[in-house]
Protein backbone atom coordinates (compact mmCIF):
# COMPACT_ATOMS: atom_id res chain seq x y z
CA UNK A 1 0.00 0.00 0.00
CA UNK A 2 1.44 3.73 -1.21
CA UNK A 3 2.80 4.89 2.44
CA UNK A 4 2.79 8.77 1.52
CA UNK A 5 4.58 10.76 4.07
CA UNK A 6 4.49 14.57 4.29
CA UNK A 7 7.10 16.29 4.67
CA UNK A 8 7.51 17.72 8.22
CA UNK A 9 6.94 21.12 8.60
CA UNK A 10 9.04 23.27 11.86
CA UNK A 11 6.12 22.95 13.73
CA UNK A 12 7.67 24.29 16.99
CA UNK A 13 8.78 27.48 15.75
CA UNK A 14 5.34 28.01 14.37
CA UNK A 15 3.79 27.35 17.92
CA UNK A 16 6.45 29.53 19.36
CA UNK A 17 5.67 32.43 17.36
CA UNK A 18 1.41 31.67 16.61
CA UNK A 19 1.65 31.32 20.87
CA UNK A 20 3.88 35.06 21.37
CA UNK A 21 1.47 36.83 18.65
CA UNK A 22 -1.20 35.89 20.12
CA UNK A 23 -0.23 37.13 23.81
CA UNK A 24 0.92 40.36 22.72
CA UNK A 25 -2.52 40.74 21.35
CA UNK A 26 -4.05 40.04 24.72
CA UNK A 27 -1.85 42.12 26.45
CA UNK A 28 -2.33 45.45 23.95
CA UNK A 29 -6.24 44.39 25.02
CA UNK A 30 -5.41 44.05 28.44
CA UNK A 31 -3.63 47.34 28.51
CA UNK A 32 -6.43 49.17 27.11
CA UNK A 33 -8.54 47.91 29.70
CA UNK A 34 -6.69 48.18 32.97
CA UNK A 35 -5.66 51.61 31.60
CA UNK A 36 -9.45 52.53 31.97
CA UNK A 37 -9.46 51.99 35.61
CA UNK A 38 -6.93 54.16 36.54
CA UNK A 39 -8.70 57.00 34.87
CA UNK A 40 -12.38 57.77 34.71
CA UNK A 41 -11.56 60.63 32.03
CA UNK A 42 -9.67 59.50 29.20
CA UNK A 43 -7.13 62.37 27.99
CA UNK A 44 -7.61 61.86 24.20
CA UNK A 45 -9.87 62.44 21.64
CA UNK A 46 -13.19 60.17 21.99
CA UNK A 47 -12.14 59.22 18.09
CA UNK A 48 -9.34 57.50 19.38
CA UNK A 49 -11.10 55.02 21.31
CA UNK A 50 -13.71 53.65 19.01
CA UNK A 51 -12.88 49.77 18.35
CA UNK A 52 -11.28 50.92 15.05
CA UNK A 53 -8.81 52.56 16.62
CA UNK A 54 -8.23 49.96 19.38
CA UNK A 55 -8.03 47.33 17.50
CA UNK A 56 -5.15 49.64 14.72
CA UNK A 57 -3.18 49.94 18.33
CA UNK A 58 -3.06 46.68 19.11
CA UNK A 59 -2.03 45.55 15.74
CA UNK A 60 0.91 47.95 15.46
CA UNK A 61 1.87 47.12 19.14
CA UNK A 62 2.03 43.59 17.73
CA UNK A 63 3.91 44.37 14.45
CA UNK A 64 6.38 46.14 16.29
CA UNK A 65 7.01 43.67 19.21
CA UNK A 66 7.36 41.36 16.35
CA UNK A 67 10.04 43.08 14.24
CA UNK A 68 11.79 44.14 18.05
CA UNK A 69 12.37 40.28 18.94
CA UNK A 70 13.39 39.34 15.67
CA UNK A 71 15.83 42.21 15.74
CA UNK A 72 17.16 40.95 18.90
CA UNK A 73 17.66 37.24 18.10
CA UNK A 74 14.65 35.87 19.99
CA UNK A 75 13.57 33.79 16.85
CA UNK A 76 17.16 32.72 15.98
CA UNK A 77 16.27 28.95 15.48
CA UNK A 78 19.91 28.36 17.51
CA UNK A 79 19.36 30.56 20.42
CA UNK A 80 20.78 28.98 23.77
CA UNK A 81 20.20 31.11 26.66
CA UNK A 82 19.14 31.04 29.85
CA UNK A 83 15.73 32.09 31.84
CA UNK A 84 17.12 35.13 32.96
CA UNK A 85 19.07 35.76 29.47
CA UNK A 86 15.26 35.48 28.02
CA UNK A 87 14.41 37.85 30.18
CA UNK A 88 17.08 40.18 29.38
CA UNK A 89 16.21 40.10 25.47
CA UNK A 90 12.04 40.04 26.32
CA UNK A 91 12.70 43.14 28.37
CA UNK A 92 15.07 45.08 26.08
CA UNK A 93 12.34 44.08 23.43
CA UNK A 94 9.75 46.12 24.86
CA UNK A 95 11.87 48.85 25.76
CA UNK A 96 12.84 49.14 21.68
CA UNK A 97 9.58 48.56 20.94
CA UNK A 98 8.12 51.34 23.50
CA UNK A 99 10.50 54.23 21.85
CA UNK A 100 10.02 52.72 17.91
CA UNK A 101 5.85 53.31 18.69
CA UNK A 102 6.34 56.78 21.22
CA UNK A 103 9.01 58.35 19.23
CA UNK A 104 7.85 57.07 15.60
CA UNK A 105 4.77 55.21 15.26
CA UNK A 106 2.37 57.82 17.18
CA UNK A 107 3.91 60.87 16.04
CA UNK A 108 3.06 59.69 12.38
CA UNK A 109 -0.66 58.41 13.58
CA UNK A 110 -1.75 60.32 16.54
CA UNK A 111 -4.68 58.67 16.23
CA UNK A 112 -3.41 55.11 17.13
CA UNK A 113 -2.26 56.25 20.46
CA UNK A 114 -3.92 54.99 23.45
CA UNK A 115 -2.00 57.28 25.79
CA UNK A 116 1.29 56.31 27.84
CA UNK A 117 -0.37 54.34 30.16
CA UNK A 118 -1.91 51.82 28.27
CA UNK A 119 1.77 51.40 26.64
CA UNK A 120 3.53 50.98 29.59
CA UNK A 121 0.88 48.39 31.03
CA UNK A 122 0.93 46.37 27.82
CA UNK A 123 4.37 46.66 27.67
CA UNK A 124 5.05 45.03 31.10
CA UNK A 125 1.96 42.59 30.86
CA UNK A 126 3.66 41.45 27.17
CA UNK A 127 7.53 41.10 29.32
CA UNK A 128 5.29 39.19 32.11
CA UNK A 129 3.53 36.69 29.29
CA UNK A 130 6.15 36.25 26.78
CA UNK A 131 8.61 35.21 29.43
CA UNK A 132 6.17 32.43 30.99
CA UNK A 133 5.49 31.24 27.76
CA UNK A 134 8.87 30.83 26.93
CA UNK A 135 9.82 29.16 30.03
CA UNK A 136 7.40 26.67 29.57
CA UNK A 137 7.72 26.34 26.04
CA UNK A 138 12.10 25.26 27.02
CA UNK A 139 10.38 22.86 30.08
CA UNK A 140 8.27 21.61 27.51
CA UNK A 141 10.46 21.11 25.36
CA UNK A 142 8.98 21.60 22.29
CA UNK A 143 11.22 21.58 19.60
CA UNK A 144 11.05 17.86 19.87
CA UNK A 145 7.31 17.69 18.08
CA UNK A 146 7.19 16.45 14.33
CA UNK A 147 11.20 15.89 14.92
CA UNK A 148 12.19 13.77 11.24
CA UNK A 149 14.18 10.90 11.62
CA UNK A 150 17.05 10.81 9.54
CA UNK A 151 19.40 7.91 8.65
CA UNK A 152 22.48 8.70 6.97
CA UNK A 153 23.96 6.50 4.18
CA UNK A 154 27.87 6.67 4.65
CA UNK A 155 29.99 6.26 7.61
CA UNK A 156 32.84 7.63 6.34
CA UNK A 157 35.14 11.03 6.16
CA UNK A 158 32.09 12.98 4.21
CA UNK A 159 29.63 11.24 6.68
CA UNK A 160 31.91 12.35 9.60
CA UNK A 161 30.79 15.93 9.15
CA UNK A 162 27.69 15.89 10.09
CA UNK A 163 28.92 13.71 13.58
CA UNK A 164 31.26 16.65 14.34
CA UNK A 165 29.38 19.78 13.28
CA UNK A 166 25.87 18.45 14.37
CA UNK A 167 26.17 17.20 17.39
CA UNK A 168 24.58 19.26 20.02
CA UNK A 169 21.00 19.21 20.81
CA UNK A 170 20.64 22.84 19.44
CA UNK A 171 22.17 21.71 15.64
CA UNK A 172 19.47 18.59 15.79
CA UNK A 173 16.59 20.70 16.21
CA UNK A 174 14.59 19.52 13.76
CA UNK A 175 15.51 15.43 13.16
CA UNK A 176 16.71 13.12 15.20
CA UNK A 177 19.45 11.08 13.98
CA UNK A 178 19.16 7.58 13.71
CA UNK A 179 22.15 6.34 12.99
CA UNK A 180 24.68 5.40 10.18
CA UNK A 181 25.17 2.92 7.63
CA UNK A 182 28.55 1.92 6.46
CA UNK A 183 28.51 1.57 2.46
CA UNK A 184 31.20 0.14 0.50
CA UNK A 185 34.17 2.50 -0.13
CA UNK A 186 33.83 4.28 3.20
CA UNK A 187 37.18 5.10 5.09
CA UNK A 188 37.13 3.40 7.92
CA UNK A 189 37.33 4.95 11.78
CA UNK A 190 35.50 8.08 11.10
CA UNK A 191 32.40 7.07 12.80
CA UNK A 192 31.56 5.33 16.50
CA UNK A 193 30.71 2.00 16.82
CA UNK A 194 27.73 2.27 18.79
CA UNK A 195 26.28 4.91 15.97
CA UNK A 196 26.55 2.76 13.09
CA UNK A 197 23.60 0.45 11.78
CA UNK A 198 24.85 -2.84 10.55
CA UNK A 199 22.16 -3.09 7.92
CA UNK A 200 22.39 -4.92 4.11
CA UNK A 201 21.59 -1.72 2.64
CA UNK A 202 21.61 -2.88 -0.91
CA UNK A 203 18.54 -5.71 0.01
CA UNK A 204 16.82 -4.41 3.03
CA UNK A 205 17.30 -0.88 2.96
CA UNK A 206 13.57 0.29 1.99
CA UNK A 207 12.41 -2.18 4.28
CA UNK A 208 14.59 -0.87 7.22
CA UNK A 209 13.13 2.81 6.59
CA UNK A 210 9.61 1.53 6.52
CA UNK A 211 9.52 -0.06 9.66
CA UNK A 212 11.47 2.37 11.17
CA UNK A 213 9.94 5.33 9.61
CA UNK A 214 12.35 6.73 8.26
CA UNK A 215 11.97 10.33 7.01
CA UNK A 216 15.18 11.64 5.33
CA UNK A 217 17.86 9.12 3.70
CA UNK A 218 21.13 11.47 3.91
CA UNK A 219 23.48 10.24 1.19
CA UNK A 220 27.19 10.88 2.40
CA UNK A 221 29.22 7.98 0.87
CA UNK A 222 32.72 8.39 0.05
CA UNK A 223 32.41 6.42 -3.06
CA UNK A 224 29.12 6.46 -5.04
CA UNK A 225 30.08 5.45 -8.47
CA UNK A 226 27.80 1.35 -8.19
CA UNK A 227 28.14 1.87 -4.38
CA UNK A 228 24.45 3.02 -3.82
CA UNK A 229 21.14 0.81 -4.41
CA UNK A 230 19.21 3.10 -6.82
CA UNK A 231 16.50 0.79 -7.14
CA UNK A 232 15.69 1.19 -3.49
CA UNK A 233 16.77 4.75 -3.58
CA UNK A 234 14.29 5.32 -6.10
CA UNK A 235 11.48 3.43 -4.40
CA UNK A 236 12.18 5.04 -1.22
CA UNK A 237 11.99 8.39 -3.01
CA UNK A 238 8.45 6.96 -4.43
CA UNK A 239 6.75 6.61 -1.32
CA UNK A 240 7.63 9.83 0.40
CA UNK A 241 11.03 9.10 2.15
CA UNK A 242 13.35 12.47 0.77
CA UNK A 243 16.49 11.61 -0.32
CA UNK A 244 19.29 14.32 0.00
CA UNK A 245 22.81 14.90 -0.75
CA UNK A 246 25.13 15.73 2.05
CA UNK A 247 25.75 19.57 0.68
CA UNK A 248 22.39 20.21 0.34
CA UNK A 249 21.51 18.79 4.25
CA UNK A 250 24.19 20.87 5.86
CA UNK A 251 23.14 23.52 3.84
CA UNK A 252 19.86 23.51 4.80
CA UNK A 253 20.56 22.28 8.65
CA UNK A 254 23.37 24.97 9.33
CA UNK A 255 22.89 27.66 7.00
CA UNK A 256 25.92 26.86 5.25
CA UNK A 257 27.86 25.21 2.60
CA UNK A 258 30.19 22.99 3.53
CA UNK A 259 33.19 24.37 0.97
CA UNK A 260 35.49 20.84 2.02
CA UNK A 261 32.69 18.83 0.22
CA UNK A 262 32.14 20.92 -2.75
CA UNK A 263 32.16 19.85 -6.04
CA UNK A 264 32.17 21.95 -9.12
CA UNK A 265 28.89 20.13 -10.48
CA UNK A 266 26.92 20.85 -7.65
CA UNK A 267 27.65 24.42 -7.99
CA UNK A 268 26.85 24.48 -11.85
CA UNK A 269 23.91 22.45 -11.52
CA UNK A 270 22.34 23.25 -7.83
CA UNK A 271 19.64 25.95 -7.61
CA UNK A 272 21.24 29.54 -6.74
CA UNK A 273 24.58 31.34 -7.25
CA UNK A 274 22.55 33.38 -9.98
CA UNK A 275 23.91 36.80 -11.41
CA UNK A 276 22.04 39.92 -10.70
CA UNK A 277 20.40 41.75 -13.57
CA UNK A 278 21.57 45.11 -14.04
CA UNK A 279 18.45 47.20 -13.11
CA UNK A 280 18.39 45.25 -9.86
CA UNK A 281 22.33 46.61 -9.07
CA UNK A 282 20.98 49.76 -9.77
CA UNK A 283 18.36 49.38 -7.06
CA UNK A 284 20.11 47.73 -4.92
CA UNK A 285 22.81 51.02 -5.26
CA UNK A 286 19.86 53.16 -4.18
CA UNK A 287 18.52 51.63 -1.44
CA UNK A 288 21.66 51.15 0.25
CA UNK A 289 22.25 55.11 -0.92
CA UNK A 290 18.57 55.65 0.90
CA UNK A 291 19.88 53.06 4.26
CA UNK A 292 23.05 54.80 3.87
CA UNK A 293 21.22 58.47 4.55
CA UNK A 294 19.25 57.48 7.23
CA UNK A 295 21.77 55.36 9.57
CA UNK A 296 23.97 58.64 8.82
CA UNK A 297 21.08 60.89 9.96
CA UNK A 298 20.59 58.74 13.33
CA UNK A 299 24.34 58.02 14.38
CA UNK A 300 26.12 61.00 13.44
CA UNK A 301 25.81 62.68 17.37
CA UNK A 302 27.23 59.06 18.06
CA UNK A 303 30.23 59.26 15.64
CA UNK A 304 30.71 63.18 16.42
CA UNK A 305 31.36 61.70 19.91
CA UNK A 306 33.73 59.06 18.67
CA UNK A 307 35.94 60.90 16.79
CA UNK A 308 36.32 63.42 19.61
CA UNK A 309 37.22 60.84 22.17
CA UNK A 310 39.37 59.10 19.75
CA UNK A 311 41.38 62.59 19.70
CA UNK A 312 41.33 63.35 23.12
CA UNK A 313 43.14 59.65 23.48
CA UNK A 314 46.15 60.19 21.41
CA UNK A 315 45.18 62.04 18.56
CA UNK A 316 46.21 65.30 19.98
CA UNK A 317 49.47 64.28 21.26
CA UNK A 318 50.58 62.37 18.12
CA UNK A 319 48.50 64.66 15.15
CA UNK A 320 47.46 60.92 13.58
CA UNK A 321 43.59 61.07 12.14
CA UNK A 322 41.00 59.97 13.99
CA UNK A 323 40.05 57.57 10.64
CA UNK A 324 41.70 54.51 9.26
CA UNK A 325 41.90 54.14 5.74
CA UNK A 326 42.99 50.42 4.53
CA UNK A 327 43.22 48.66 1.34
CA UNK A 328 40.58 45.95 1.23
CA UNK A 329 39.73 43.53 -1.96
CA UNK A 330 36.30 43.92 -3.30
CA UNK A 331 33.15 43.25 -5.86
CA UNK A 332 35.15 41.46 -9.09
CA UNK A 333 38.58 41.22 -6.91
CA UNK A 334 39.26 45.59 -7.30
CA UNK A 335 40.95 46.90 -4.45
CA UNK A 336 39.33 49.94 -2.76
CA UNK A 337 40.17 52.32 0.77
CA UNK A 338 38.13 51.47 3.28
CA UNK A 339 37.21 54.03 6.19
CA UNK A 340 36.84 53.41 9.65
CA UNK A 341 37.40 55.41 12.95
CA UNK A 342 41.12 54.37 14.34
CA UNK A 343 40.70 52.00 16.78
CA UNK A 344 44.72 50.66 17.10
CA UNK A 345 47.63 52.82 17.92
CA UNK A 346 49.36 54.54 14.99
CA UNK A 347 52.14 52.23 15.07
CA UNK A 348 49.91 49.19 15.23
CA UNK A 349 51.30 47.26 12.38
CA UNK A 350 54.96 48.51 11.66
CA UNK A 351 56.35 44.53 11.74
CA UNK A 352 53.62 44.26 8.53
CA UNK A 353 49.92 43.16 8.11
CA UNK A 354 48.93 40.59 10.74
CA UNK A 355 45.11 39.38 12.08
CA UNK A 356 43.57 40.68 15.26
CA UNK A 357 43.28 39.05 17.55
CA UNK A 358 41.03 38.96 20.75
CA UNK A 359 42.62 41.10 23.34
CA UNK A 360 44.20 42.47 21.21
CA UNK A 361 47.22 44.71 23.01
CA UNK A 362 47.43 46.95 19.51
CA UNK A 363 44.02 48.05 20.56
CA UNK A 364 43.69 51.58 22.58
CA UNK A 365 40.80 51.82 25.49
CA UNK A 366 38.23 53.49 23.19
CA UNK A 367 38.96 50.98 20.37
CA UNK A 368 38.18 48.24 22.69
CA UNK A 369 34.41 50.34 23.15
CA UNK A 370 33.78 51.15 19.65
CA UNK A 371 35.35 47.49 18.28
CA UNK A 372 32.81 45.66 20.78
CA UNK A 373 29.50 47.54 19.81
CA UNK A 374 30.97 48.37 15.68
CA UNK A 375 30.87 51.72 15.92
CA UNK A 376 34.39 51.77 14.37
CA UNK A 377 32.41 50.56 11.07
CA UNK A 378 29.92 53.56 10.52
CA UNK A 379 32.92 55.56 8.54
CA UNK A 380 32.26 52.82 5.81
CA UNK A 381 28.95 54.42 5.28
CA UNK A 382 30.86 57.16 2.91
CA UNK A 383 32.09 53.75 0.97
CA UNK A 384 28.47 52.67 0.61
CA UNK A 385 27.80 56.38 -1.04
CA UNK A 386 30.68 55.71 -3.64
CA UNK A 387 29.53 52.39 -4.15
CA UNK A 388 32.45 50.39 -2.88
CA UNK A 389 30.39 48.47 -0.52
CA UNK A 390 26.55 47.85 0.30
CA UNK A 391 24.71 47.25 3.50
CA UNK A 392 24.63 43.76 3.39
CA UNK A 393 27.63 41.45 1.90
CA UNK A 394 30.48 39.47 2.72
CA UNK A 395 32.93 41.66 4.77
CA UNK A 396 36.16 42.61 2.25
CA UNK A 397 39.23 41.73 3.47
CA UNK A 398 42.87 42.53 3.06
CA UNK A 399 44.64 41.93 -0.17
CA UNK A 400 47.84 40.69 1.95
CA UNK A 401 45.88 37.76 3.37
CA UNK A 402 43.43 37.21 0.22
CA UNK A 403 46.07 36.28 -1.86
CA UNK A 404 47.61 33.76 0.81
CA UNK A 405 43.70 32.31 1.41
CA UNK A 406 42.87 32.07 -2.45
CA UNK A 407 45.55 29.75 -2.55
CA UNK A 408 45.14 27.65 0.77
CA UNK A 409 41.04 27.58 0.61
CA UNK A 410 38.85 26.32 -2.47
CA UNK A 411 36.24 28.68 -3.96
CA UNK A 412 37.30 31.88 -1.19
CA UNK A 413 37.77 34.04 -4.77
CA UNK A 414 33.98 33.37 -5.16
CA UNK A 415 33.41 35.50 -2.38
CA UNK A 416 34.55 38.47 -4.46
CA UNK A 417 31.27 38.40 -6.96
CA UNK A 418 29.04 39.96 -4.78
CA UNK A 419 30.05 43.75 -3.36
CA UNK A 420 31.45 43.41 0.15
CA UNK A 421 28.79 44.63 3.20
CA UNK A 422 28.80 46.25 6.21
CA UNK A 423 27.27 43.23 7.81
CA UNK A 424 26.62 39.84 6.16
CA UNK A 425 25.20 36.28 6.92
CA UNK A 426 28.75 34.97 8.57
CA UNK A 427 28.74 38.23 10.81
CA UNK A 428 25.26 37.05 12.34
CA UNK A 429 26.35 32.92 12.29
CA UNK A 430 30.05 33.35 13.04
CA UNK A 431 31.13 36.77 14.97
CA UNK A 432 34.43 36.16 15.43
CA UNK A 433 37.35 35.17 12.79
CA UNK A 434 41.07 36.23 13.52
CA UNK A 435 42.42 33.43 11.93
CA UNK A 436 42.88 31.41 8.81
CA UNK A 437 40.77 28.60 10.15
CA UNK A 438 38.24 31.25 10.66
CA UNK A 439 38.46 32.51 7.18
CA UNK A 440 36.95 29.04 6.25
CA UNK A 441 34.26 29.47 8.47
CA UNK A 442 33.27 32.16 7.44
CA UNK A 443 33.45 31.72 3.58
CA UNK A 444 31.42 28.38 4.26
CA UNK A 445 28.41 31.34 5.55
CA UNK A 446 29.16 33.31 2.39
CA UNK A 447 28.45 30.75 -0.37
CA UNK A 448 25.18 30.32 1.61
CA UNK A 449 24.29 34.25 1.38
CA UNK A 450 25.75 34.24 -2.15
CA UNK A 451 23.13 31.54 -3.33
CA UNK A 452 20.67 32.12 -1.42
CA UNK A 453 20.90 36.54 -1.25
CA UNK A 454 17.60 38.27 -1.92
CA UNK A 455 16.04 41.25 -0.61
CA UNK A 456 14.02 39.46 2.13
CA UNK A 457 17.47 37.85 3.41
CA UNK A 458 19.31 41.32 3.35
CA UNK A 459 16.33 42.58 5.28
CA UNK A 460 16.74 39.59 7.70
CA UNK A 461 20.12 40.35 8.32
CA UNK A 462 19.74 44.07 8.64
CA UNK A 463 17.40 43.40 11.14
CA UNK A 464 19.20 40.70 13.02
CA UNK A 465 22.63 43.36 13.12
CA UNK A 466 20.90 45.05 15.49
CA UNK A 467 21.37 41.79 17.92
CA UNK A 468 25.28 42.00 17.27
CA UNK A 469 25.45 45.34 18.04
CA UNK A 470 23.15 45.49 21.03
CA UNK A 471 25.12 43.02 23.25
CA UNK A 472 28.56 43.42 21.70
CA UNK A 473 28.95 41.00 19.78
CA UNK A 474 31.66 42.37 17.77
CA UNK A 475 35.21 41.68 17.76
Amino acid sequence: MFNARINRSKVSDKILMFGELSLILISSHLGFIIAGFFSSTFTLPAASHTIEWQLAYSLVFTCSTMLCSLSLGLYDQKLRESHSGIFKRVFLTQCFSFVLLQVIIFNLSPQIDMGLTTLIISSGLAILLITSFRAIFQYRDFTRLNRRKVLVLGAGERAAIIEKRMRRNVDRKYFDLIGFVSIAGDKEGFIPDEKLIPLDYMNDLFTFAENNDIDQLVIACDERRNMLPVDLLFKCKTRGIDVTEILDFIESETGQIAVNLIYPSWVIYSNGFANSHRFKTNLDYRLNVLLALITLAVTWPIMLITALLIYLEDGRKTGASVFYKQTRVGFDGQPFQIIKFRSMGIDAEKNGAQWAVTNDMRVTRVGRIIRKYRIDELPQLFNVFKGEMGFVGPRPERPEFVNQLVKDIPYYAQRHNVRPGLTGWAQLKYPYGATAEDALEKLKFDLYYIKHRSLLLDLTILIRTVEIVVFGKGR
